[in-house]
């Protein structure tokens, strides 16, 4: 990893060198530093194997710069990269690469400008902030400083909770155990012409584990989170995964109707990431894409929902002082009591909004009358699980999820409330049908579910067996109660961290695969 003081000071002096060029009126130079280890898991009860399979790690390193070059009387906007080299070198090399890609934009308003007050959180005179959070020693530096040897034995510790739980319920014969435990570094530098002058780092780990009993074609899940090396327990994924998968055997059928749901955490997680949150984004609302489209201030879910972003939360993983645009982070909040309340947005869009006559009708109110809806407080770069890719403009992305319910029920209460139903554990390849505009979705089970008969869990639901095909507005008003645990989700390929509980529903669709 590069040294944050390196990052400052490649920051500082490129400023230098961009105040020198006569046709540049305005710049953002970004540098970041990103390292990705991995320590794999491959495990099979037949098949000769090394159990901690491929220990590796990624580091990449380099310069973002984004410029506003003056043409006459007009401006235009570019961007460049430059990899591995942070150096003045490396700025000037990025600074001629966004001159030959520099474009007009009619809907470019200016790079982010720093506000001098903010209270509570809030952003005073709907200026925007450069403030940071109160965030005392979010981030670990153990985990910034983790050793290959320590990084190797993380790695055992997930397989070893596996390969415990299946001994102990004497099943050591036809098992695959498959995973990895992930731990990601960022460090961070922007400065800029208008002012914009933050540092940032900051770790966090994961463990993702997959079980299956070959014989029985049964599969579970498991995983873990943490930002602090001292409460990550990767154990508990290889755990969770190895239940799972015994719990899962003899899985039945269930004919296509439509059924009452105990939708888990990382079946909320799934929906809100590829449905609901783009849903959510100013971007995909200034496209008129967006599901919710003229519905800010409207009933969007049942009354007892609340759904908001929080990127400045001490101890969560995705939590950071800055964005990327060298911004203060925070909450905001996206569904609140059922009322759709915000949108998750950057520099670039809330800008436009404000500035196009149309957002209006895109939003359903005066753009100007609800500026704390879109306070630019997740632009981010994400790329590959991380939020600081040096290579790509800032664009929007969540950061820790939180999900509540107003009223609390026990999961053991909630199943006898289903009465008859289906408990989904976990699903994939979520995806809308006719756009996000419809609201209309599809997903499949791939396991961790059960059959719900007499108010009680009755047997497992054989993996892949069921899709849900429905609505995203069936589904949010159809809720029946929620439990009060929020579980921590990190999906594949996403940036976010989702905090759920389970969620039950009425009426909603399956179709049985053949």
């Amino acid at each position: 990893m590069i040294s944050l003081d390196t990052l400052k000071k490649i920051a500082s002096d490129g400023l230098e060198f961009i105040k020198t060029q006569k046709d540049i009126s305005d710049a953002e130079i970004f540098i970041s530093s990103l390292s990705h280890l991995l320590s794999r898991v491959n495990y099979t009860s037949s098949i000769p194997c090394n159990g901690v399979e491929e220990p590796k790690s990624t580091l990449s390193y380099g310069i973002g710069v984004q410029a506003v070059f003056k043409e006459g009387n007009k401006n235009k906007i570019g961007f460049g990269s430059q990899i591995g080299d942070i150096s003045i070198d490396g700025i000037k090399s990025a600074v001629e690469k966004a001159r030959l890609s520099a474009v007009e934009d009619p809907d470019f308003y200016g790079l982010p400008i720093p506000s001098k007050a903010i209270s509570g959180g809030t952003i005073l005179n709907s200026e925007l902030s450069m403030v940071p959070p109160e965030i005392h020693g979010y981030h670990d530096q153990r985990l910034m400083d983790i050793s290959d040897d320590k990084l190797v034995e993380l790695g055992w510790r997930a397989l070893e909770g596996a390969l415990k739980t299946f001994k102990e319920h004497q099943m050591m014969e036809s098992i695959i155990i498959g995973g990895d435990v992930s731990i990601v570094q960022e460090r961070m530098a922007i400065v800029s012409t208008t002012g914009v002058v933050a540092w940032d780092e900051a770790a966090n780990a994961s463990a993702s584990m997959t079980a299956m009993i070959e014989s029985d074609n049964a599969k579970g899940s498991g995983w873990d989170i943490g930002m602090r090396l001292s409460d990550f327990a990767p154990e508990n994924a290889g755990k969770s995964a190895a239940m799972s998968a015994i719990h899962s055997r003899q899985g039945r059928r269930v004919p296509s109707g439509r059924y009452k749901l105990i939708l888990g955490p990382q079946a909320v997680a799934d929906l809100l990431c590829h449905i609901i949150l783009p849903s959510l984004t100013l971007s995909v609302v200034d496209a008129s894409s967006s599901t919710f489209l003229k519905k800010h201030g409207e009933g969007v879910a049942d009354r007892r929902l609340t759904i908001y972003d929080h990127g400045a939360m001490p101890d969560l993983p995705m939590s950071r002082r800055y964005t990327c645009e060298g911004l203060a982070t925070g909450r905001t909040d996206l569904i609140k009591k059922g009322v759709l309340t915000g949108f998750l947005s950057n520099n670039y869009y809330r800008n436009k909004v404000l500035n196009d006559p149309s957002s209006k009708d895109k939003i359903g109110v005066e753009p100007a009358a609800i500026e704390d809806a879109f306070v630019p407080r997740n632009g981010f770069r994400p790329g590959e699980s991380m939020l600081r890719n040096f290579m790509t403009k800032p664009s929007i992305a969540p950061t820790n999820v939180i999900v509540e319910g107003s009223e609390i029920t026990p999961l053991d209460d909630l199943v006898k409330m289903i009465g008859d139903g289906i408990y989904i554990g976990r699903i994939w390849y979520t995806y809308p049908i006719n756009g996000l505009l419809a609201g209309d979705f599809t997903c499949t089970v791939i396991g961790d579910s059960y059959i719900i008969e007499g108010g009680r869990m009755a047997a497992p639901l054989k993996p892949n067996s069921v899709r849900i095909a429905d609505n995203i507005h069936n589904l949010l008003n159809q809720v029946i109660g929620m439990t009060g645990d929020r579980r921590p989700t990190l999906l594949w390929g996403a940036s976010e961290v989702i905090y759920s509980p389970d969620i039950a529903v009425r009426d909603i669709s399956l179709h049985s695969i053949g």
